[in-house]
């Protein structure tokens, strides 16, 4: 086995379906940024609420990728 590095980002996604769907566009969304993409670990969900209905369902997730050398 190789030594390795691991950078750790944090993304919030946001979605009107559910926290699922928003977890799925932030990993959607920095995947196209940044690549080899190892792990997504959801950190915290809340609702964004106006006119007392739920607008947006929010998933912040911290990601983590294998740095190159």
């Amino acid at each position: 086995m190789t030594d390795s590095v691991y950078k750790i980002v944090e993304v919030v996604g946001s979605s009107a379906k559910s926290w699922e769907d928003a977890a799925a566009v932030a990993v959607r969304r920095a995947s196209s940024a940044l690549r080899d993409l190892r792990i997504a670990e959801v950190t915290a969900q809340d609702l964004q609420i106006q006119a007392g209905k739920i607008k947006a369902y929010r998933t912040k997730l911290k990601l983590s990728f294998k740095m190159e050398k």
